[in-house]
């Protein structure tokens, strides 16, 4: 499992993000406003991340929410502080199949 770091994207913009490869065992982000995670998939099949929520907010039961990210293709997912875990302080991610898939958490300047 890797924790990965938000890469501030400045005023006059951002390059190029550092990705990171998709763990087997899941990974985790920080979450709060202006993080985005940018998921990379360089593989020939579609793959899904599953976004693991911690619980309930005032007992109604949270889905895990879903995105298919296409083969060839970057999904961009909003990294709000919902999906924070209260111990870690921290999104849990996991891939159906983490062949070619790479993740970049980017916080936006508001």
């Amino acid at each position: 499992m890797a924790t990965l770091t938000v890469q501030d994207v400045p005023l006059s913009g951002l390059a190029a993000a550092s990705f990171t490869a998709a763990s087997a065992g899941g990974d985790e982000v920080p979450t709060g406003n202006g993080v985005v995670l940018l998921v990379r998939n360089g593989d020939a099949s579609t793959h899904t991340l599953t976004i693991t929520t911690p619980g309930d907010v005032r007992g109604i039961e949270l889905a895990d929410p879903t995105v298919d990210v296409e083969a060839d293709d970057i999904a961009v997912v909003p990294m709000d502080a919902i999906y924070r875990d209260p111990d870690t302080m921290r999104a849990s991610l996991s891939m159906d199949d983490e062949t070619s898939v790479e993740y970049a958490a980017v916080r936006i300047p508001r």
